[in-house]
């Protein structure tokens, strides 16, 4: 943020008795910047973590509602749909209006949205609260992440910083099922969505106190026929993938919803190119490096969200721990999130090439997936389960932060908005593509494989199976579905690696911002161009 001008006297020469006090200012500067730092990481951390905190409580307010078996996933896919669809806009609104005025509305509408889920009587309120969750959290993620990419323009404070909020994108997500299992066993799944409340009136006092930002830039246009093709495009493509795990691949609807999906952001991509205000400059994505790692942030993603649904199943279902039991199984896993972020991927980010951090940690994240592919019946949390995830959640610690870095680096401010939602895009739609994609594999190995081996059991103990021996024939099915899907998740890893090894060039300390260009002045790439060696 740049310094307030000095005052001057009359004749606009500096007044010296100012000039004293001016040596103290960087100091003051730097401990409002992290203060401030701490108020957007709160807010990100609610946003992230309210994606995953309700999946253990789940079955709590299935019984509670009496939600179906066939629309209690809709607990979880109103957010993520919402949230997903509706992240560019909300990028493009924080460069209109401003991004802490955004900030601030994002707050005070997500805490109405988890009150009203926390109250809810019934299903369509809870459907409703949550989808309204989404289009708040779509207001508050890019501005929260664009504050911080214009708060921090030093190269050494700024990896720091993107240290931490990497720690919080990749372990908010295991954070909110451990706290998700601590507030049901001990309180009520309501309290999943009431202490929502309760963090956004902490960020919404450090955000008056604390956040400075400028005003919104009044040339910014809303590109609404944007908002039409891209919202609709991702919103028919996350919902046709969730649907396929109901109705099947190969059902009109999901094809339907899969082919214009894939339609509209085609037309999208053209409009793009057409419109005067784009919703989403194309020149952002285009960018080799900065393309690279929104690119293996989605891939990264849909991996990461697809293990949390099926080692929660598995943990709960299967071994038979508790809702506590299973949010303490993910801690380990956060600590390595944590430690891999801000203690090794934070230090060497500017030393180091960003695909030297981002595909090692690619890697050993598929790794840490390969392990978990042996998992059956009988494995052991210390045997089995906690190598694996150790191993998947230093991986993932040494790649939010360089990813994230790199992709929102180099655009002037006027796009920091928009391109923190591109960001922000990238990992709610790889969670809602990796719990709608993984599961529907999850679930077709299942069926396939119990189709086969049931009636074979049964015949082998006399045409009848007793109520035991069926349910540890389901739980070897279901665990074989998990293991196949976390085999397919780990060739996304490998597949994310290669592309940060072959498109991510950007070099070490290149992360500056760019000054804004004039209204109507070209635009000049960025330090994180492409660039041919």
């Amino acid at each position: 943020m740049s310094n307030p001008a000095k005052p001057s006297s009359p004749s606009g020469t500096p007044g010296p008795s100012h000039d004293a006090p001016a040596a103290q200012q960087p100091e003051e500067q730097d401990a409002h910047r992290w203060w401030a730092l701490a108020v957007i990481a709160l807010a990100q951390l609610m946003v992230v973590l309210d994606a995953t905190i309700v999946n253990i409580a789940l079955p709590s307010a299935q019984r509670d509602l009496g939600l179906s078996t066939g629309n209690r996933q809709w607990v979880i896919t109103a957010y993520t749909l919402a949230f997903g669809g509706l992240l560019l806009l909300g990028g493009r609104i924080a460069d209109l209006v401003g991004r802490k005025r955004t900030f601030m509305i994002g707050l005070v509408g997500f805490a109405i949205a988890s009150a009203l889920g926390g109250a809810a009587q019934n299903s369509a309120m809870l459907f409703g609260a949550r989808a309204l969750q989404g289009v708040f959290a779509a207001l508050l993620a890019p501005s929260a992440l664009s504050l911080l990419t214009t708060t921090f323009t030093d190269s050494k404070e700024s990896s720091k910083a993107f240290g931490i909020y990497g720690a919080i994108a990749g372990g908010g997500a295991a954070i909110g099922l451990l706290l998700g299992g601590v507030l049901t066993e001990y309180l009520d799944w309501r309290w999943c969505l009431y202490v929502n409340v309760v963090i956004a009136a902490i960020a919404m006092a450090g955000a008056i106190a604390l956040l400075h930002d400028r005003q919104g830039h009044r040339e910014a246009r809303l590109d609404i026929p944007g908002v039409v093709l891209g919202c609709g495009g991702l919103v028919a493509i996350v919902y046709g993938l969730n649907e396929a795990e109901s109705r099947g691949w190969s059902s009109p609807v999901v094809l339907g919803l899969l082919i214009g999906g894939v339609a509209l952001l085609a037309a999208f991509a053209v409009w793009q190119n057409r419109a005067a205000h784009p919703l989403l400059p194309l020149h952002i994505i285009g960018d080799r490096s900065r393309g690279g790692a929104v690119m293996t942030t989605c891939l990264s993603t849909i991996g990461l969200f697809g293990v949390f649904l099926f080692m929660t199943f598995y943990l709960q279902n299967v071994l038979g721990y508790s809702a506590l039991r299973a949010g303490l199984a993910f801690l380990p896993m956060s600590g390595m999130i944590i430690l891999g972020s801000t203690q090794i991927s934070a230090r060497l980010l500017n030393r180091v090439q960003a695909r030297l951090l981002i595909g090692p940690g690619l890697l050993m994240a598929a790794g840490g997936l390969y392990i978990l592919t042996f998992l059956d019946i009988h494995s052991s949390y210390v045997g089995h389960i906690l190598p694996g995830t150790l191993l998947l959640g230093l991986g993932l610690g040494l790649v939010f932060v360089p990813a994230i870095a790199t992709a929102t680096s180099g655009v002037a401010p006027r796009d920091a908005g928009v391109t923190s939602a591109t960001v922000n895009t990238a990992q709610q739609v790889g969670g809602s593509i990796g719990t709608a994609l993984l599961n529907t594999i999850a679930a077709t190995v299942t069926s396939t494989w119990l189709a086969s081996h049931l009636p074979a059991a049964a015949a082998q103990h006399g045409g009848r199976l007793t109520e035991a021996q069926r349910r540890s024939l389901t739980n070897a099915g279901v665990t074989h579905g998990f293991t196949v899907a976390i085999a397919v998740a780990a060739l996304i890893m490998l597949a994310a690696a290669v592309l940060a090894f072959l498109l991510i060039n950007a070099k070490p300390g290149s992360r500056g911002v760019d000054a804004e260009p004039p209204p109507g002045a070209p635009r000049t790439p960025g330090p994180m161009a492409d660039r041919t060696t």
